[in-house]
């Protein structure tokens, strides 16, 4: 019977109830269609007085119900993982860019563009993306507006490894010195 599961046609969003109609046809030839529509059997109040005939049909539809749902789900499941690792992958690909493309400027503010270059990172995590919190300082105070020259050779120049934290403090600071 799994060979012909392997055969149906993946559920890819689209002929909804095309699909929905092979899989009936599936769960037919697999003799458990009918849990779909029938409840599970009601045991008595005493299940030591439930006859046996009663617990084999109960025994039954459970098993029945839990193949249907596997292959149900199985089915589901490989569709969504293959459309959305692909989008995921995108995904990532678009942060990554977005985070080495981000070009910091002199009309703005430049703590608030540190912040969000950071919230861009913060994305990373969740698309579990990791890189070096050494590169990413390095790639910050690359990216510092050109008035900044100065201040980004002294920090290039700083025996120094800073963290991010730290490197917040510092663009926090002179950014306060040169607004005074």
């Amino acid at each position: 019977m799994t060979s012909k599961f392997e055969k149906l046609n993946k559920f890819e969003g689209q002929d909804f109830r095309r699909w929905q109609k092979k899989m009936k046809f599936l769960l037919t030839t697999l003799k458990v269609v009918y849990v779909l529509s029938t409840p599970i059997p009601v045991l008595p109040k005493s299940v030591e007085h439930e006859p046996l005939e009663a617990t084999r049909r109960r025994s039954k539809w459970e098993s029945d119900d839990y193949i249907w749902r596997g292959h149900i789900l199985i089915e589901l499941w490989d569709s969504l993982e293959s459309k959305y690792m692909a989008e995921d992958a995108s995904s990532k690909k678009f942060l990554v860019s977005n985070f080495m493309g981000y070009k910091m400027i002199n009309s703005r503010p430049v703590m608030e563009q540190y912040h969000q270059m950071l919230r861009i990172l913060g994305q990373f995590a969740q698309h579990n993306l990791k890189i070096d919190e050494a590169i990413v300082v390095a790639v910050i105070i690359d990216k510092l507006p050109p008035s900044w020259k100065d201040f980004k050779h002294n920090l290039k120049h700083n025996k120094e490894e800073l963290t991010l934290t730290q490197l917040g403090s510092h663009l926090r600071i002179e950014e306060s010195l040169t607004s005074q």
